[in-house]
């Protein structure tokens, strides 16, 4: 498969997620092994004291191990568990999620992925996460 149309599946796959679409969550690198999604910061997704939700945050990161996981192991995956930790708050302009394969065997791959919050072309990291992905198996 060519890498535009692995692109364009992911492309497909994320508009196909409306809570993703509600969010305004962009696709910005889908190869084998590696994705970036990018989540846009707005005041909806602020708690009390101004910075981003934790569970904002952790659905980029879930995200994202998701799609990097389904690269290599193809589209029908599940998250089967991950870990998040929180670094400091997340203020900026969007949050960057880059996730890559740590470990792939035929159905279930082991992934990581860290979560940037951006402002003025600045990335500072504000979460780090590891998750196991596997394939759906059907019944």
């Amino acid at each position: 498969m060519m890498q535009n149309e692995v692109f364009h599946i992911g492309k497909q796959a994320l508009e196909a997620q409306s809570f993703s679409k509600l969010l305004g969550t962009k696709l910005i690198e889908f190869t084998a092994g590696e994705v970036v999604l990018e989540v846009p910061i707005t005041e909806h997704v602020l708690q009390q004291h101004g910075f981003v939700h934790g569970g904002v945050i952790g659905y980029a990161a879930d995200n994202a191990l998701t799609f990097v996981g389904g690269s290599v192991l193809g589209p029908n995956v599940l998250t089967a568990e991950y870990k998040i930790n929180y670094v400091r708050p997340a203020v900026g302009e969007k949050l960057i999620a880059r996730a890559t394969v740590i470990s792939a065997g035929k159905r279930q791959a082991v992934c990581r992925c860290d979560v940037f919050a951006a402002k003025d072309g600045e990335e500072n990291i504000c979460a780090t996460a590891q998750g196991t992905i596997m394939t759906v198996i059907s019944e």
